[in-house]
């Protein structure tokens, strides 16, 4: 057995080496990756428990068209330069969240950079949260 993986191995080196890469980063995916992430019903127990500050990440048009109770938009586009709008929150939780939950788990980085201890992605963003059938509410114009 171990004779047939070692010649495996050498005749397909490239295949295995692309294995080991992929295996190493699911690894530190899951290891690191989730740090922060919440699901839809660990979201409203932050938002309704512990009064976490909703963040959306979205382009305003797509804020406007329906976003959970209370969020405040600052989307991915410059969301470095508005990060000074929660500094007065520093002390809550945050909740952040996008589309899918790839973009927010960006902004947590960044608001992680900036000194904020509690940061959470929702994770699969508010997809996840439509599926999960809680509320969103529309931006009155």
């Amino acid at each position: 057995m171990l004779p047939q993986l070692i010649e495996f191995i050498t005749n397909h080196w490239l295949l295995f080496v692309a294995l080991v890469v992929i295996l190493a980063l699911l690894v530190h995916n899951l290891a690191v990756g989730g740090r922060g992430s919440v699901d839809p019903l660990a979201a409203t127990d932050l938002i309704n428990r512990r009064d976490a500050i909703v963040v959306d990440v979205r382009p305003a048009a797509d804020f406007a068209k329906g976003h959970i109770i209370n969020a405040t938009n600052l989307p991915m586009n410059g969301f470095k330069n508005q990060i000074g709008v929660l500094q007065k929150h520093k002390d809550k939780p945050i909740l952040v969240n996008c589309r899918s939950g790839a973009q927010s788990a960006a902004a947590c980085k960044e608001l992680r950079k900036e000194g904020f201890a509690e940061v959470y992605n929702l994770r699969g963003g508010l997809l996840a949260w439509e599926n999960a059938n809680l509320p969103l509410t529309r931006k009155k114009r």
